[in-house]
């Protein structure tokens, strides 16, 4: 394992017992330390199970992961001291409330700064007086965030982690990871969400049915990637000037309200649009699985 390694998986594979098909198989990928890295993938493809190899939840059946060079089987205890993780079907004690949680797992893992467990419960606007059981998903989930990020780890495993939040408190949740990241942390994030990994990480993996069909970094991929745009203007929309845009398809709902679907290059749409009044511009949300469908078929791959 390289020195500016800080995750890495060699051939790993997981075989459930009483089945024939793999989990995840083959998976092949090294994260250098300070990188937020996005892991990309429908229900069901293998992200969590991968995050619970890497965290020795669940021992693989062939290949091995590594964490800050140390053996996620054998020297589980070690990590675990140096890891921030957020499960995806977070459990907390009900009963507790959210200060005494808190307090029982810095008894476990104390904070390095006494203080920065405050300055989350502030960012997150949490109210950490009442029962755990009591609290919202959301609130909950914020709870699960605290605890990952307040000892400042080396490494942070999070799965599925703006699951919850209003956009608010995801937008808070974007700036404490570019924080954390500039001290020097490492991430390894799971989501089905393509824009929320496009604003958070320098490079992702795609995981389809078990295997890594691509890696790239974010700049690459935005540069393939297809966004779509509803927009609205202030007079008759200028179809002619945007049907032009190469690459672009353009979907008419009335004389003055559009979409437009484009690929790679954004300038030639937003210089057509300097030049007319818009009433409101709205990025829709990529299509996770047309994303993967055209990346597995540019790569051989079938439907």
């Amino acid at each position: 394992m390289a020195r500016d390694v800080a995750i890495a998986a060699y051939n790993l594979s997981k075989q459930y017992s009483g089945t024939k098909n793999y989990a995840v198989r083959g998976l092949d990928f090294d994260i250098k330390n300070g990188e937020v890295y996005g892991f990309l993938g429908p229900n069901g493809a293998g992200k969590t199970t991968t995050i619970r190899l890497l965290m020795n939840f669940i021992q693989p059946t062939l290949g091995e992961t590594k964490i800050l060079d140390l053996d996620s089987v054998n020297d589980s205890v070690e990590i675990k001291s140096r890891v921030g993780y957020l499960s995806g079907e977070i459990a907390f004690y009900n009963k507790m409330t959210g200060y005494q949680f808190l307090e029982y797992m810095s008894q476990l893992q104390p904070p390095k700064r006494p203080g920065y467990q405050r300055q989350l419960i502030r960012l997150f606007e949490f109210s950490a007086r009442g029962k755990i059981g009591a609290l919202s998903k959301g609130n909950r989930q914020k709870l699960g965030i605290i605890q990952a990020f307040m000892h400042e780890p080396q490494v942070l495993i999070l799965d599925e982690p703006t699951g919850g939040l209003d956009p608010l408190m995801q937008e808070a949740f974007y700036e404490l990871v570019r924080q954390t990241k500039a001290r020097g942390a490492t991430f390894f994030i799971s989501s089905h969400n393509l824009s929320e990994v496009q604003k958070m990480c320098d490079r992702i993996g795609f995981i389809r049915e078990g295997k890594l069909i691509a890696e790239q970094t974010i700049g690459d991929f935005s540069k393939e990637s297809t966004q779509a745009y509803d927009i609205s203007f202030a007079k008759d929309a200028p179809l002619t000037e945007l049907k032009r845009i190469r690459g672009a398809k353009v979907f008419t709902h009335t004389s003055r309200y559009v979409t437009v679907r484009i690929r790679g290059d954004l300038t030639p749409l937003f210089a057509i649009l300097t030049g007319h009044k818009v009433n409101s511009l709205d990025r829709r949300e990529s299509a996770l699985e047309e994303e993967f469908l055209s990346f597995y078929r540019g790569r051989g791959g079938k439907k």
